[in-house]
């Protein structure tokens, strides 16, 4: 199998380079995703309930205890709930800007790395192709046809594994980034719930 590896040329290993940190960047935040899936589940409802019992610590509480994206949002949102409704919602966007920004972490990375491994492959297969026709070159153009094959397929190594590399890392990227815009959903689900909240309760007064 390394020999056959091998036979791609030096373009392999950055190919293989491009398949680990894609594989670790991917993993890492699939884990990350599925720890927090369960956070903050229905937390806007809690914290709004206990804003209408007049329990604004215990709301506090219950958000900063989520340790989830749209519980952060909700501390922010709360620290400044009794000011002005422009500021309240300049907190929370520029919060949720933020949630998402983590979210988002690492995935510019792999969605270059989708896009660099199919060029660099391809880089390979020119580079390879280059030094096949060198040689037939400096063989005066006399070469049977299984040598020509050999080393057109051994070019072509580099462009099989980029792709076989890329295609997965691409995929991967789309799903981590419906992920983020479920999160992103969820969040603006919450805060549009809480700022129906505060303002019930302050025409209420």
């Amino acid at each position: 199998m390394f020999d056959f590896f091998a036979k791609g040329g030096i373009c392999m290993w950055p190919i293989l380079f491009c398949s680990v940190v894609g594989l670790a960047i991917f993993l890492e935040r699939f884990i990350q995703f599925g720890r927090m899936h369960k956070r903050g589940k229905n937390l806007e409802a809690r914290v709004t309930e206990k804003l209408k019992s007049s329990n604004d610590e215990e709301a506090f509480q219950i958000a900063s205890r989520s340790n989830s994206p749209i519980g952060r949002v909700l501390v922010k949102a709360l620290e400044v709930k009794d000011q002005d409704r422009d500021t309240v919602e300049t907190v929370i966007v520029h919060a949720t800007d933020e949630e998402v920004q983590d979210l988002s972490r690492y995935l510019q990375a792999l969605a270059t790395i989708g896009n660099v491994a199919p060029m660099l492959g391809l880089l390979g297969t020119v580079l390879g192709m280059i030094k096949a026709f060198m040689v037939i070159q400096e063989m005066g153009g006399k070469v049977n046809a299984s040598v020509l094959a050999g080393g057109i397929w051994e070019a072509m190594l580099t462009t099989a594994f980029g792709l076989a590399v890329a295609l997965p890392i691409v995929v991967g990227h789309s799903y981590l980034l419906s992920r983020v815009d479920t999160y992103e959903a969820r969040i603006q689900q919450g805060t549009v719930a809480f700022l129906k909240t505060i303002s019930s309760l302050s025409n209420g007064k």
